[in-house]
C-alpha cells in the first residue's frame, strides 16, 4: 500500500527497527513533535530524561498521525496504530539509516562555525530546481534533528541536503555517518562556542572536521579557500582520501569571486566555477552570503546538476525569520516606516560583524538613524568580556548611531561604546523590550541580535506589537 506521497509503509518501518506492528497504516511523514504533528505523519515518542513524548501518543494520533512508535502499549491506543520497539530514539536513527540507504539521491553534508543554515537553504533552492530535493527544516543539524530530517527523505530523492552542527568535539562524527554525504562542504571556521575547547580554534576546526568521517568513497570537500583554517581542514579532508574543491576570492579557489556588488537589497556578483563564468544576483544582502553562495554554485557543479537553473533559483531566496528578515513597521508615519532587521536567532563575533556591514547599506528614512539591539554572544569562554568590547569599532565604522545592549557579556560592549552611542544597557532581553519601542521614531532602521539564549526574539516581538497603537480603533454602535 501507499502512494507517491508515502515515505514509510507499516512494513517497511518495520523491517528498518526490528519493531512490530499490526497495522496496514503508510506515513508520508516523521514528527519527534506531537504539537506540530500533521495529517498523514508517523510519530515517534522519544523518552527523555525530563519529558517522555508516551503520553502524548494519543494526542499525536488525535491531531492527525496515522501511527506512532513507542516502547510500550499505551492506554487508549488501538494495537494497530502502534509500532513497537526496544528504544524509541534507536528506531528514529535506524529509520533515517534506512531512508539513506535505499536512495540514489547525491547527498550533500554542510557544517561550518557560521552560515551553516543560510546555505543550507540556498542548496534547497538551487538543486530544488533540477530535480526533486529534499533538505533539514529549519536548523535540525543534532542527534535528533539529523536522523529526523533523513527518516522524512522520500525515495525517490535526486538530492538531499543535510546540516550538521555541533558544540562540543565529536558530535558530528556520528551524525556524518549517518549522512554518508558524496559531498561535504564547510562553510568557515570562528569562535562559536570556543569555551568548549581547551585549543581554541584548531579545536573547532578539528570538530568541523569530523564531517568527513562519513563522506562516501571517492567524496569531495568544499572548503573555504579564504579561511585561515584551509590548510588545516584540506590535510584533514586528505587523511580521508576526499577531492578537495574550494571556494572564495582567492585566485586558486575553485569557485572564485571575482566581483561583488553589495546594495542593501541584496548582491550582485560575478564568477568563475570551475573556469565556467557566472553572475548570479541574491537577495540577501552581504558579501558573506555571495561568498557561501559560491559553495552552493560548486556543489551543484559537482553534483552534476544544472548551473543555470541553480543561479535563477537562487535569485529568488529570501533571507528568513531570525537570520536577517526585513521587515517594515508604521510607527506614527506610514510613508516613513521603521525598517525592523531580525537577526535575533543566532550571534558569534564574525557574525555580528558581518550583520553591522549590512546595516550599514540600509539608508535609514527621513530624520531615521540606524539603531542596533544587541544581546550576549554566548559560550565564547575566556575571551568572551574582550569579544563583546571589541565590537565597538565594527559599530562605528557601519556609521550605527544607537547601540541597546543586554546581558552581561554585552556590559562590557556599552562600556567601550563612546557616551553618544549608548542607549541604554539591561539585565535581560524581556527588561530590553519594554523600552526600546518607545525610543523607535519614523526613518529608524533597526537591527536586533544574539544568541538564541540571549532570547532576543522577545525583543523583535515588541517591536511588531508596537504599531497596533497606531492602528484606527473600531467604533461600536
Amino acid at each position: 500500500m501507499g502512494g507517491s506521497n508515502t515515505i514509510w509503509t507499516a512494513g517497511e518501518a518495520q523491517e528498518a527497527t526490528g519493531g512490530t506492528t499490526f497495522g496496514s497504516w503508510s506515513a508520508s511523514g516523521v514528527s519527534i513533535d506531537s504539537r506540530t504533528v500533521q495529517e498523514g505523519d508517523l510519530f515517534i515518542a522519544l523518552a527523555g530524561e525530563n519529558n517522555d513524548a508516551h503520553q502524548y501518543v494519543a494526542s499525536a494520533i488525535e491531531n492527525g498521525a496515522v501511527a506512532a512508535v513507542v516502547h510500550q502499549a499505551v492506554e487508549g491506543v488501538p494495537e494497530e496504530k502502534l509500532l513497537v520497539v526496544e528504544d524509541t530514539f534507536k528506531a528514529l536513527e535506524d529509520l533515517g539509516r534506512a531512508a539513506r540507504a535505499r536512495t540514489s539521491a547525491k547527498i550533500i553534508g554542510i557544517t561550518g562555525s557560521v552560515g551553516k543554515t543560510g546555505t543550507k537553504d540556498l542548496l534547497a533552492a538551487a538543486f530544488g530546481a533540477g530535480g526533486q530535493a529534499h533538505a533539514s527544516v529549519k536548523s535540525y543539524n543534532n542527534m535528533w534533528g539529523v536522523p529526523l530530517s533523513l527518516a522524512n527523505m522520500h525515495a525517490g530523492t535526486d538530492f538531499g541536503v543535510f546540516e550538521m552542527g555541533m558544540n562540543h568535539p565529536g558530535e558530528i562524527t556520528p551524525l556524518s555517518r549517518q549522512v554518508r554525504p558524496d559531498i561535504a562542504i564547510i562553510t568557515t571556521i570562528a569562535p562559536v562556542h570556543i569555551e568548549h575547547f581547551e585549543n581554541g580554534l584548531e579545536g573547532i576546526a578539528d570538530a568541523k572536521a569530523e564531517i568527513f568521517d562519513g563522506v562516501e568513497t571517492g567524496g569531495a570537500a568544499i572548503l573555504n579557500r579564504d579561511n585561515d583554517w584551509f590548510d588545516h581542514l584540506a590535510a584533514k579532508a586528505k587523511e580521508k582520501d576526499l577531492k578537495i574543491y574550494s571556494f572564495g576570492e582567492h585566485e586558486e579557489a575553485d569557485a572564485r569571486m571575482i566581483s561583488c556588488l553589495e546594495a542593501a537589497n541584496g548582491t550582485r556578483t560575478k564568477a568563475e566555477i570551475m573556469g565556467e563564468p557566472v553572475e548570479f544576483t541574491l537577495q540577501i544582502a552581504g558579501k558573506h552570503i555571495a561568498g557561501n553562495a559560491l559553495a552552493v554554485l560548486l556543489a551543484v557543479k559537482l553534483a552534476g546538476a544544472d548551473l543555470g537553473k541553480a543561479v535563477k533559483a537562487m535569485a529568488q531566496q529570501m533571507a528568513v525569520t531570525g537570520r536577517g528578515a526585513r521587515e517594515e513597521l508604521n510607527y506614527g508615519d506610514p510613508e516613513n516606516p521603521v525598517t525592523l532587521i531580525d537577526e535575533s536567532y543566532n550571534a558569534s563575533p564574525d557574525a555580528m560583524r558581518a550583520a553591522f556591514r549590512v546595516l550599514a547599506l540600509i539608508d535609514p528614512g527621513r530624520g531615521g538613524r540606524r539603531i542596533a539591539v544587541l544581546g550576549d554572544m554566548l559560550e565564547l569562554g575566556a575571551q568572551s568580556k574582550k569579544l563583546h568590547a571589541d565590537l565597538a569599532l565594527p559599530l562605528k565604522t557601519s556609521n550605527v548611531d544607537l547601540v541597546y545592549t543586554c546581558g552581561k557579556m554585552m556590559k562590557n560592549l556599552h562600556d567601550a561604546l563612546p557616551e553618544g552611542k549608548r542607549g541604554e544597557h539591561k539585565k535581560t532581553s524581556a527588561e530590553l523590550a519594554q523600552i526600546v519601542p518607545d525610543v523607535l521614531m519614523p526613518g529608524d532602521v533597526v537591527m536586533v541580535k544574539g544568541s538564541l539564549g540571549s532570547k532576543m526574539g522577545t525583543v523583535v516581538e515588541a517591536l511588531r506589537a508596537f504599531p497596533d497603537r497606531f492602528k484606527p480603533k473600531s467604533k461600536k454602535g
